[in-house]
């Protein structure tokens, strides 16, 4: 008769180390996203250390950019305030 051991120790998935390729194939795997990490942090770091240290702030260059086309739209319509349609107000989505 089969005791509870017995039935569990059996092996009835076959002969397991015939071919043996799941230990060297999973290592090559392994070794190659490794050297795809390293390449790809490589690549980062280079392009982050060719940006500039500060960016101009996009809010202060859009007011200025604003403010000389209405001075050049009041001197155009003879002092009188013209409206660009053009330049968009707000942050919210735009209907057209």
């Amino acid at each position: 008769m089969l005791t509870a051991a017995e039935v569990l120790a059996q092996n009835n998935f076959g002969n397991t180390r015939t071919g043996g390729l799941a230990g060297p194939m999973g290592l090559f795997l392994i070794l190659v996203l490794a050297i795809a990490t390293v390449l790809l942090i490589r690549n980062m770091n280079a392009r982050l250390r060719r940006l500039p240290n500060q960016f101009p702030s996009a809010s202060g260059s859009v007011a200025s950019d604003a403010g000389q086309v209405a001075v050049a739209d009041s001197e155009v319509t003879g002092g009188t305030q013209a409206r660009d349609s053009s330049l968009k107000s707000g942050t919210g989505p735009q209907q057209p």
